[in-house]
């Protein structure tokens, strides 16, 4: 019991070691067994598709017999390199797996979409069984259905499959030179609302401390005018002022007043004379 344990234990090491020996990026390897897919399996080293396949872990290959791909041969290599990428599906397909399917049509990704370049589902594959026969077409719109499924060249479940299928498929658009795939899109950080910007606390008054300006520096930035101690000067080296009418109204008034009081002085004065000479005259 103990010896048939180790020996299932080691057969599935085995079994595991080999699947990651024969996978997507040593595809060439896999064709190297059917000499009649050798032109097809130097197309894919022609045009440098084992460096993408590599990036993964399960593929199908959709193979073309040597007879049956030279209708696409005379391609441009950007053309012929972007028919390829259609042959290359995303998923793993065997002729269990396919046999078991219902009368139905599915969808599966090709290498062919992940370039960004798919428009119009050219980088989609239709597969549909119908009447016991699976075929495979391009996703696009009223493309033909016509490369029927042939047999299981290789497989190793569920890691990597080569299935042969009757003829090439050629969807419509694939003439254009294959780029990386863009970047990711950088999100956009929206600016604050009014009521956001609202709610941002104010800057705390410490923080400004260092930076108000105290009592002595306020008082160091006022320039206080200097004042002139004032020196008495005499009157008359100050200007007179200049004469107006009301001041010649009151100098003549002021000189009027002493020839007034003049006369009436004189007149008391002749009358004690007069009385004087009156007492004098009675007296004798």
């Amino acid at each position: 019991m103990g010896l048939n344990a180790s020996l299932s234990l080691f057969s599935l090491t085995i079994l595991l070691v080999f699947s990651k020996v024969v996978t997507a990026d040593n595809i060439t390897l896999a064709f190297e067994k059917y000499s009649n897919f050798s032109t097809m399996s130097n197309l894919f080293t022609q045009t440098k598709l084992t460096v993408p396949i590599s990036k993964y872990q399960t593929i199908t290959v959709l193979a073309v017999s040597n007879d049956a791909i030279s209708s696409i041969t005379n391609r441009s290599d950007v053309e012929l390199k972007n028919i390829l990428m259609t042959h290359v599906i995303l998923d793993y397909y065997d002729e269990l797996k396919l046999q078991g399917m219902r009368e139905k049509s599915i969808m599966v990704t090709t290498l062919y979409q992940t370039t960004g370049l798919g428009e119009e589902m050219n980088g989609f594959l239709n597969v549909t069984k119908m009447e016991g026969r699976v075929y495979f077409g391009s996703a696009v719109k009223n493309s033909p259905l016509n490369a029927e499924y042939v047999s299981t060249v290789y497989h190793n479940p569920y890691n990597l499959s080569i299935i042969e299928i009757s003829m090439p498929i050629v969807a419509p658009g694939l003439s254009l030179a294959v780029f990386p795939p863009p970047p990711p899109p950088v999100p956009i950080v929206p600016s604050p609302s009014p009521m956001e910007a609202s709610m941002v606390p104010a800057p705390s008054p410490m923080v400004n401390a260092t930076t108000a300006p105290g009592p002595a520096d306020v008082a160091s930035d006022i320039v206080v005018p200097k004042t002139t101690p004032t020196t008495d000067t005499p009157e008359a080296d100050s200007p007179a002022p200049a004469p107006t009418a009301d001041n010649e109204k009151i100098e003549a008034a002021d000189k009027a007043k002493p020839s007034s009081s003049a006369c009436k002085a004189g007149s008391r004065f002749d009358l004690i004379l007069l009385l004087a000479f009156f007492a004098s005259f009675a007296g004798f």
